[in-house]
């Protein structure tokens, strides 16, 4: 399946990475489609509607207010569609591309080394082989969920959102111990370690967070004593206030 990249900004990389195979891009800025296309040894083209021409699928990574104008230029020649825009629902997609078959993605930044965690909006079956075509070629970036399109907004806010707030975690742990003499880059090393880990471990049970919690925190302990500071800090409703603040209109 030959894949065209309208749009080649931070998210657009991040699949062309991932994915790792010849693409087309095309973008506003051509020395951005260049070096995307250099790096993924794919293709840098003058037009969006030639990427169109000669893509089996569209993949839409242009800024959501764009939509209408892309798609003056896509439409008569797109295939099939795949869009990661934001707040741009199926219906507006379907719109904007009639006739055609539109998949609607958020990916996360980790797709960049097929760690990312991603939802698919639900939709009706199109073509049975297309569908499954891809729904596996997303599935090849890490971890592929499909929810009702009416939660893809509050997803975005938990996983597209999420690799700024754990390297904003990060960076709090890493200065916690420059504080008590750790050097950064031997504390940073220790804590994207540790969060490495504990995610492969939360995958092997269950994603059940209370019982690795518990393996871990012993009863007054000291990881105890940690997790009431953390409590008592906020934690918790600083991360409910930010999803908030994400789906606020």
């Amino acid at each position: 399946m030959q894949i065209g990249l309208i749009g080649c900004g931070n998210m657009a990389r991040a699949l062309a990475r991932g994915w790792g195979r010849p693409l087309l891009c095309a973008d506003p800025i051509l020395e951005r489609a260049r070096s995307l296309a250099a790096e993924v040894s794919g293709e840098a083209l003058t037009g969006n509607a030639e990427v169109a021409e000669r893509a089996d699928l569209i993949v839409l990574c242009h800024k959501p207010a764009q939509l209408q104008e892309v798609a003056r230029e896509v439409a008569p020649h797109a295939k099939a569609i795949a869009s990661i825009l934001a707040v741009t629902p199926i219906a507006a997609l379907e719109a904007a591309y009639p006739g055609r078959p539109v998949y609607r993605f958020i990916p996360s930044l980790p797709v960049e080394v097929r760690q990312g965690a991603m939802v698919q909006a639900a939709a009706p079956p199109r073509d049975p082989v297309l569908d499954e075509a891809v729904r596996e070629l997303f599935a090849e970036l890490g971890t592929l969920v499909v929810l009702d399109e009416r939660h893809l907004d509050a997803a975005m806010g938990l996983m597209s959102c999420g690799p700024a707030y754990v390297a904003l975690v990060a960076e709090a742990q890493v200065d916690a111990g420059v504080r008590h003499g750790i050097p950064a880059a031997q504390g940073a090393e220790l804590v994207a370690q540790t969060l490495a880990g504990t995610a492969e471990l939360l995958r092997r049970r269950g994603y059940d967070t209370l019982a690795v919690r518990r393996e871990v925190a012993s009863p007054g302990g000291l990881t105890a004593r940690g997790l009431a500071a953390l409590e008592q800090g906020g934690v918790r409703a600083a991360f409910s206030d930010a999803l908030d603040a994400v789906l606020e209109d």
